[in-house]
Formats: C-alpha cells, structure tokens, sequence
C-alpha cells in the first residue's frame, strides 16, 4: 500500500529502535480497563513493538501495517504468537469492520497519518467506549550525548523540526468530538543500547531523511564518528514514553 511516507529503505533500521516503558503501557491498560482477550487494533504497526507489548499481555491483536518490508518484519517477529494477525491497511483506512475493537493504538504512527481522518477511522472501529491511543518515545535532548547529536542536525539542516511526533494531540483528539477528555501519561526510561545499533536506529529516522535530503547519510556518518569517539561500547539513552488516551464518546 503506497503511502505519504516511504518507510521500506528504513524496515530492517527500524528493529534497532527501542521499546516503549513498560510502566507507561501497564498504566494505558489500566485506565482504558481492558483484558487479556481484548480486541485490540494497533495501527501502523510497523515491525511489531507495540504489538509484541500487547501480546505479552495476552490482548487479541489485529496489527495493521500498510508497508511491505515494515509488516514483513513484524509479521517474523510475531510469528510464535497466535493473538497476533497481520493486515495492510493505513490510519485513514485500516480494512476493519464496525464497532469490533476494546482499543485502538497507534504506536509512533498517529504523526504520519491524516490525523482527523485517523481518529475517524478509530472510531468507527471501536466498540461503544472502546480506547483510542497515541504514543511515542521522546529522546531527553537534555542529556548531553543527545544535545550533541541535535547540534550535528541542526548544523547541517537548517529549521530542523520533530513536526507533530513531539506535539501534544490533546485538543485535536478533543476537538474531534469523538472522544471524551484524553488522559497523559509520561514515563521515564533508559536504554542501554550498543553503539552500533544505535547508529543502525538513527538509519530509520524517517522524519530526519525527510528534511535532510542529500544531507542524510553525511548525518548519519557523522553520529557514528562522534559516538565510535566516545571510546565506550554502549551508552545509556534516556527516553520519555508519552501517551495520550480517550475514551469513545
């Protein structure tokens, strides 16, 4: 299914990236009052991390995905769980029936989506006061390794932006009238991750490919140079996974 956003050359970067907190999904759980069985749609599945969460946690998953390469690598890493089944389909048009869903996530994908056209969509497939959730991981760009790796960006793209991914969507998914009052949730959390696979994550970064253009490898090369620098095999990278969740109307 051919989309806005490319993301077949990123699919294999993509597995480097990190998972989201565990405290921050527990509490999600919690306030949308599911189950283990619940039916579940997580939109823009890409190569499954929310989706394994969710499975672990025994929900009924229908993982939608309009990428090849990107379901691909889902679908392997999915494949020893028999809650999850696999569809291409998009935020705007994800294949689903009516009123079949307790929740409905999109876990680092609401941002590359029409979004109201999305939350119309979520709608219509949720059951009577079924979730509708967002989420992503937030880099600290406090933290001084990733202060350094904002100002290669920022050398070599000039007006740089994160876009909606680091925007609050809480008046939008309000003024939808859709969806009763939504509910943040923040959770702090460090990865430790291997150098190298931390510049393999960096190869995914869709939003930066977009506004570097030709800038795009040199950037990348330059990460690597200055992480390879730090003399250590891996670095602790602090990450904040924010949620927003309503709750159909």
């Amino acid at each position: 299914m051919k989309t806005e956003w490319d993301y077949t050359t990123l699919a294999n970067a993509y597995l480097q990236r990190p998972d989201y907190s565990d405290n921050a999904i527990n509490a999600m759980l919690s306030i949308a009052e599911v189950k283990p069985g619940d039916k579940f749609c997580d939109v823009g599945a890409g190569v499954a991390h929310l989706t394994l969460m969710l499975a672990q946690r025994r929900m009924d998953i229908i993982a939608v995905e309009p990428n090849d390469a990107m379901r691909e690598n889902g679908i392997i890493r999915t494949k020893t769980y028999n809650n999850v089944r696999w569809h291409e389909g998009s935020g705007e048009n994800t294949g689903q029936t009516d009123n079949q869903f307790n929740m409905v996530t999109f876990g680092s994908s609401f941002n590359v989506c029409n979004r109201p056209l999305a939350l119309r969509e979520a709608a219509r497939i949720l059951k009577p006061r079924g979730a509708f959730s967002c989420l992503w991981n937030h880099r600290d760009l406090d933290d001084p390794i990733q202060s350094a790796i904002e100002a290669i960006i920022k050398n070599k793209v000039n007006g740089y932006s994160y876009g909606t991914r680091r925007e609050n969507p809480k008046e939008l998914i309000e003024d939808s009238g859709l969806f009763d009052s939504v509910v943040h949730i923040d959770a702090q959390i460090k990865h430790n991750q291997a150098i190298l696979d931390c510049v393999e994550a960096w190869r995914s970064h869709a939003t930066l490919k977009r506004q570097a253009g030709d800038h795009f490898l040199p950037i990348i090369n330059e990460i690597e140079e200055y992480l390879l620098g730090l003399g250590v095999d891996e670095i602790k990278i602090p990450y904040s996974t924010n949620i927003w969740i309503a709750r159909l109307k």
